[in-house]
């Protein structure tokens, strides 16, 4: 066997598996929280850190990218917790996530820093993931907990991290600023048009429709 070929088979056998160089959001995304939970074991045995941290990530942006890379130096396999659509719906209102959670677990498998995901139902209970996990270090942003919970998840967690935003734009922002586009792009010129009268009663219908979406989209 030559040398290229060997490369070859190096290479792909590298970039298979969880802890492969490659994306493979197929094997890194684990529903299941028992054989999540089986990955956990099995990894604290070759006596890899485990990093945990959670959230949305609904319109990743670099400040997402940075977290992670963050995070993933306390330790030597990161794994992310995502929040489910049904779960993002009763926190944030019905008009979020803006993108669903298939979408959200992918673009996540393709940062390099993560090594495992798993979806956060609505009706897991408190800190469900984190007492599957049971972290080395636990990482969190300075709105999720508060002084006396972080106390408790000493419990769970050998060490709890509090990062900073990593980045000046937040998902909340980018949203707000496609609303103020969305308004003066569509919501504006279509409100001029309508009181000017004299439309079509089928037009005055359509673009009625129009914006009563766009009032739906600001709540």
């Amino acid at each position: 066997m030559g040398s290229e070929q060997q490369g070859v088979e190096k290479t792909g056998h590298a970039d298979r598996g969880v802890l492969g160089y490659g994306s493979n959001p197929e094997a890194r995304f684990i529903r299941d929280h028992a054989t999540l939970k089986a990955y956990v074991e099995a990894l604290k045995t070759l006596g890899m850190k485990i990093v945990l941290t959670s959230g949305t990530f609904d319109l990743i942006h670099v400040g997402h990218a940075r977290y992670m890379e963050r995070a993933k130096s306390f330790g030597d396999v990161l794994i992310v917790g995502v929040d489910s659509d049904a779960k993002v719906k009763k926190r944030k209102g019905p008009t979020r996530p803006i993108v669903p959670e298939d979408e959200r677990v992918q673009m996540l498998a393709f940062l390099r820093s993560v090594d495992l995901i798993t979806l956060k139902q609505h009706d897991d209970p408190k800190w469900n993931l984190i007492k599957i996990v049971e972290p080395d270090c636990l990482i969190a942003t300075a709105e999720t907990y508060d002084a006396s919970e972080l106390k408790k998840l000493e419990k769970y967690c050998k060490k709890v991290v509090v990062l900073a935003p990593q980045a000046t734009t937040s998902t909340s922002a980018q949203i707000r600023r496609m609303q103020i586009s969305w308004s003066a792009n569509i919501v504006e010129p279509l409100s001029e048009v309508l009181s000017l009268g004299g439309l079509p009663e089928k037009s005055r219908i359509i673009i009625n429709k129009i914006l009563k979406g766009a009032s739906g989209r600001k709540k």
